[in-house]
């Protein structure tokens, strides 16, 4: 009889504790549904004001990007961790899953789109041939027989090429923007191909640099978000993307952090 009774009680327990278990994985599956989702943003930070890291004061990183992509996924409801990636594998994190968008100032290109999708434009700008101000650069022609560093993966390797094509130049890339700033300083480069705002943000800093600006191609002009094919993201972003041109938020960000009229 006593043993029948600890029996009963036993399985009494066991179907609580199931039971608890149960309701403990519900609940936190529904706590899951309640908590902020949060979205990887692969960028290069080496690129100001676009993105940078901020040493003066900490270890994040901040730029326009950075701003930009927390206010769009702020309203959407989404909250924004930034990884720090090489520029050139920034489209291999994409379709790795490593990130789910990235801002990198960023141009979607042909070749780019055949592996990824990209929002509108959200910023044009041009590039800047920078060199020594001792250097006789002072136009594409001065180039000739010249060492021009590029950041790996970028449009501007691919300015490089087409400027070889009619001005004989020796292309060589980095993975890095302040790199190239490095070894023109150094020596060790003739000049390099920079988007005119960063270019500008380094000749600020760097007295001893000088720079022109160079005409693009109309078609593949302006930064762009980038998302792994078919995400249903790149709708939901070019949404808010819009309001923000259209309310004027778009313009006080750039107007912050490039210090002039929205491009």
């Amino acid at each position: 009889m006593k043993k029948g009774i600890i029996l009963f009680l036993s399985m009494i327990m066991l179907f609580g504790v199931l039971a608890a278990c149960g309701t403990s994985k519900k609940d936190n599956a529904a706590g899951d549904n309640k908590a902020k989702k949060v979205l990887t943003m692969g960028t290069s930070a080496d690129y100001p004001p676009f993105e940078s890291v901020d040493t003066e004061k900490s270890k994040n990183i901040i730029g326009f990007d950075v701003d930009l992509a927390k206010a769009i996924a702020g309203k959407l409801g989404y909250q924004v961790q930034v990884k720090d990636m090489d520029f050139s594998g920034l489209i291999q994190a994409l379709k790795s899953g490593q990130a789910d968008f990235v801002m990198a100032g960023m141009t979607p290109t042909a070749d780019r789109k055949k592996n990824v999708d990209f929002s509108d434009i959200y910023y044009t700008a041009q590039n800047m041939i920078i060199s020594k101000k001792t250097s006789s650069i002072n136009k594409l022609d001065d180039l000739k027989g010249k060492t021009v560093g590029v950041q790996l993966g970028s449009i501007q390797e691919g300015k490089a090429k087409d400027i070889n094509k009619t001005v004989a130049i020796n292309i060589v890339n980095r993975d890095r923007i302040p790199d190239l700033v490095q070894e023109i300083k150094a020596g060790r480069m003739d000049a390099a191909i920079i988007e005119d705002n960063v270019a500008k943000g380094f000749m600020t800093k760097e007295k001893d640099l000088k720079g022109f600006t160079i005409s693009d191609n109309p078609e593949e002009a302006g930064s762009a978000i980038a998302f792994p094919k078919n995400s249903d993201l790149t709708a939901k972003f070019n949404q808010e993307l819009k309001k923000m041109k259209q309310n004027g938020e778009l313009k006080k960000l750039i107007v912050k952090w490039f210090g002039g009229e929205a491009k």
